[in-house]
């Protein structure tokens, strides 16, 4: 089983935490866990794990780790060459226990060894990919591999309309 997770930030700043549970085929979730939060930390550039750590937690604490293959997050496992992000914090806060795939919309750095850009169905634009407990190149050809004939896997363009549906 996999769990990919998102937040909404409202402007009151709340926050919406949405974790789909589903296998690497599924086209729909096999579970929804919706979490609020009623305060969230600010936005500080470079440390977007402050912010985004404590909802991503919220949703974690509804499964079974041993259940989980990988964790699969909007965002960056690391930011530049092997300084963390958002993803090996996840990693480390959980004790190693789950791999973790970040699939960012947007190039944080150079590539290196620790990312890989993706084009998937007919985009012209790539998805990146980084990865942590997991090969990176079996990350890459695991989310390429995911349903969906647009750049965004169709289970992670689900959870990213979950999320952004009323409180």
């Amino acid at each position: 089983m996999l769990l990919a997770v998102d937040i909404y930030y409202h402007s009151d700043n709340s926050a919406t935490c949405i974790g789909v549970l589903f296998n690497w085929t599924d086209l729909e979730p096999k579970k929804v866990i919706k979490e609020h939060l009623d305060s969230v930390e600010p936005y500080v550039p470079g440390s977007f794990y402050l912010r985004e750590l404590p909802c991503i937690l919220e949703i974690v604490k509804n499964v079974d780790l041993k259940t989980l293959e990988a964790i699969i997050i909007d965002g960056h496992v690391y930011l530049k060459d092997d300084e963390p992000g958002l993803g090996a914090h996840l990693y480390n806060t959980l004790d190693h226990k789950v791999p973790i795939i970040g699939v960012a919309k947007r190039k944080y750095f150079a590539h290196s060894d620790l990312s890989r850009a993706i084009l998937r169905g007919m985009s012209k634009t790539p998805l990146y990919i980084t990865s942590i407990g997991l090969d990176i190149d079996e990350a890459k050809r695991k989310i390429l591999d995911m349903p969906g004939t647009f750049r965004i896997p169709h289970m992670l363009k689900t959870l990213d309309q979950l999320t952004k549906q009323k409180k």
